[in-house]
């Protein structure tokens, strides 16, 4: 004889699993939204506070990519940055695709910087930097290579500084091609940060005390004015 109370109990078994699942979706759903990647493909100069810098779209080794220059700036010292505006990054993920070499008027020894800067307050006034030294990554020299990227913070911890104060703490070797699209991903939690070159498992630099306070603050693309630096696919990913 069919159990209709044994029915109704397993209607309403499956009944309140059914509705689990659906809530459980939804606030999965919720928290994925919360942190969405915002992609910038860098194919226009719109939305970019300049610093010091001009900023142009060129094709460069197969792409269509941003490029920073500071013709003005005869002196061969300071910063290009170009802030992405809207950016409100305080903990998260920034992965950029990035080339750069020294100017064809510098001296031999240039190196040629290019990177990305976070936490950045208005106009660039502070930011964290993480960058890379191309010309450095293979190098014949072993300790020109074991600065091939580097952490500082602008204005008051610069690379000189930190040098001087802590040698080799916040800076490290990774291989790098002169010229080459180089693949970065910075890692923000915060006072730490990591970062991972070409899809590296492994960072090649650990940052474990970042100068500036916590912070939210812009993204923005950064590189010393004795460099043509090139970018493209920058994606930022924002987490709590």
């Amino acid at each position: 004889m069919w159990n209709r109370s044994l029915d109704r109990r397993l209607i309403a078994f499956f009944g309140l699993t059914l509705a689990l699942i659906l809530v459980a979706a939804t606030v999965f759903g919720a928290g994925k939204a919360s942190t969405p990647t915002h992609n910038y493909r860098l194919d226009s100069t719109e939305g970019l506070e300049l610093i010091n810098t001009t900023a142009q779209v060129v094709d460069y080794r197969g792409r269509r990519a941003l490029h920073l220059s500071s013709p003005q700036d005869k002196s061969g010292r300071g910063s290009m940055i170009a802030l992405v505006t809207g950016t409100d990054f305080k903990n998260g993920t920034i992965e950029a695709d990035v080339a750069g070499v020294p100017i064809t008027t510098m001296d031999p020894t240039a190196r040629g910087f290019v990177g990305i800067v976070f936490r950045a307050q208005p106009h660039g006034a502070t930011a964290e930097n993480i960058y890379i030294r191309p010309t450095n990554g293979r190098a014949d020299d072993q300790l020109r290579r074991n600065h091939s990227v580097q952490y500082e913070s602008i204005p008051d911890f610069p690379w000189e500084r930190l040098r001087k104060e802590q040698p080799g703490v916040y800076e490290s070797y990774t291989d790098l091609d002169a010229g080459a699209w180089t693949k970065l991903k910075i890692e923000v939690h915060g006072d730490k940060a990591k970062l991972y070159v070409n899809g590296a498992t492994q960072p090649c630099l650990i940052v474990n005390d970042l100068k500036l306070p916590t912070a939210s603050g812009q993204v923005g693309l950064w590189a010393f004015v004795a460099t043509d630096a090139y970018f493209s696919n920058l994606a930022i990913t924002r987490q709590p």
